[in-house]
């Protein structure tokens, strides 16, 4: 035993007498009796491939209670049924990360039941997801042009005077996107102060076929949804 705190077994001096013992590839451990080191088939490493398992492997059959910080490139959980833990938890480090979960998904109150006070549930067996409140992404305008982005959602109008917008071509937005417009100006006067809503050039044709559309009146609005090739009004 070197005075470094770890021990170099040779094979060669294992057994009797070496102050080794236990099966092969097994780690070293001290016993509570005795001093003496000794190994488990249930916790063992492996240089080679063994079963399904690649090289330079640990294996540990049994419970692992870890104090401090684990740290991985990889880390597989698999058959288990209750996570439960404390704190915040990030998921990815980097924008073409991708996660991806099997089954329904519910998010709800800490105090209250894992199927009851749902605040977001998405259904596998219905393909449906329910919110209990919904905030959609709100983008103020009050310059007199204006692309709008996939991100958008509520368009805000604050300009008094003429606002031109261009909305995206819809066979690059994917089908399902909803844009939602709104004048908020109540002393909009004159012809030449509308909001036009136009499309991209060489995109594709707007608002039930026609290329462009004009709110008028009072506070309007309009609403429009994307099937991956045109623009409709709803």
């Amino acid at each position: 035993m070197a005075k470094f705190g770890w021990a170099y077994i040779n094979c060669s001096d294992a057994g009797a007498g070496s102050g080794s013992a236990g099966p092969p590839y097994s780690l070293q451990f001290v016993t509570e009796s005795g001093g003496a080191t000794t190994g488990s088939a249930l916790f063992s490493y492996y240089t080679a491939s063994v079963h399904s398992y690649s090289p330079s492997t640990v294996i540990l059959s049994g419970n692992l209670v870890i104090t401090g910080t684990i740290s991985a490139s990889a880390y597989h959980i698999k058959d288990i049924s209750i996570i439960d833990a404390t704190g915040s938890t990030y998921f990815g480090d980097s924008n073409d990360d991708v996660h991806i979960r099997t089954g329904s998904f519910v998010v709800t109150d800490a105090g209250a039941g894992p199927l009851s006070d749902y605040v977001l549930s998405a259904s596998l067996a219905t393909s449906q997801t329910y919110v209990k409140g919904f905030v959609g992404n709100y983008t103020a305008v009050n310059s007199p042009t204006y692309t709008l982005l996939s991100s958008d959602h509520i368009i805000g109008i604050s300009r008094a005077t003429a606002v031109v917008l261009t909305v995206p071509s819809a066979s690059v937005i994917a089908a399902g996107s909803i844009f939602t417009i709104k004048d908020q100006v109540t002393s909009r006067t004159g012809g030449g102060n509308n909001i036009t809503l136009t499309g991209t050039a060489g995109g594709d044709q707007l608002f039930d076929g026609d290329g462009t559309y004009v709110l008028t009146g009072t506070l309007p609005a309009i609403s429009l949804y994307s099937n991956g090739t045109n623009w409709f009004v709803f």
